[in-house]
């Protein structure tokens, strides 16, 4: 859904600021700095939203059965016995909606990272093959496939970048989910009651400065980058695979 749905996105809002339903691969007309933040932005943040049809309620879930108490030897009464369990019990008695909680953090959080992430991992692919196309004589001019390493090489650098700088927004999603997982669990604590993601950064920075904002950006960063790493060699390599083994209606691929 993720990677369909940017792909969908990129090629639907690349045409549209193309003017023109073809793309001409031999000839392409340059775009602006501003068109491709345009393009490769919202396609992310498109992306991102189709995703979290999915997303948000496993994320409401996980959250409320990683906060519930349980007995060592049984389940407490009114607790969730599992996760389908879950899922059937805040429906019932919160509504569908209860399930999608937290839609407009995760979106703003994810979405950004999203965004930002492949409109640097797009902007290193095309450095890349541009370099490659000035320097390596077996690699053709409008040539997508680059060799395994590069792929390796932006893929890592655009989920460091991206992870590092959206941070804040991380930050602020988890420190609410928390909050919401507490209330649900009714056991509120001594934690400050936040009333939304731009509140919750706000008393970050007023408490912390930017060293809370950034809290945790490290091991955010060592988290996304090798799996953004995994995600998108894995794609590139199943892409350039099934673009050989399967017959195309065009000569050329759409970039």
């Amino acid at each position: 859904m993720y990677l369909c749905g940017y792909e969908i996105a990129k090629d639907k809002i690349g045409k549209y600021l193309d003017g023109s339903s073809q793309t001409n691969i031999a000839h392409p007309n340059p775009r602006s700095a501003a068109s491709d933040f345009l393009v490769y932005f919202s396609s992310g943040m498109i992306a991102e939203a189709i995703a979290c049809i999915v997303y948000v309620p496993v994320d409401v879930i996980k959250e409320r059965m990683q906060v519930q108490h349980t007995s060592a030897t049984r389940c407490v009464d009114g607790q969730y016995r599992n996760s389908w369990h879950a899922m059937q019990t805040i429906s019932r008695n919160e509504g569908l909606l209860a399930l999608y909680k937290g839609y407009g953090a995760t979106l703003l959080s994810f979405g950004s990272y999203s965004g930002f992430f492949f409109l640097f991992y797009e902007s290193l692919l095309k450095r890349t093959r541009l370099y490659l196309s000035n320097n390596d004589s077996t690699f053709s001019e409008g040539q997508r496939e680059v060799p395994f390493h590069w792929t390796l090489l932006y893929s890592c650098a655009a989920g460091a970048a991206a992870s590092w700088l959206t941070s804040p927004l991380d930050m602020a999603k988890l420190r609410l989910q928390v909050q919401r997982g507490r209330s649900a669990s009714g056991n509120s604590g001594n934690l400050p009651a936040y009333r939304g993601m731009i509140d919750c950064l706000m008393h970050s920075y007023r408490h912390d400065g930017m060293a809370g904002l950034f809290r945790g950006a490290g091991a955010r960063v060592l988290h996304f980058a090798p799996a953004t790493t995994v995600t998108m060699t894995a794609y590139e390599s199943c892409r350039t695979f099934f673009a050989k083994m399967m017959p195309s209606r065009d000569s050329q691929p759409n970039y």
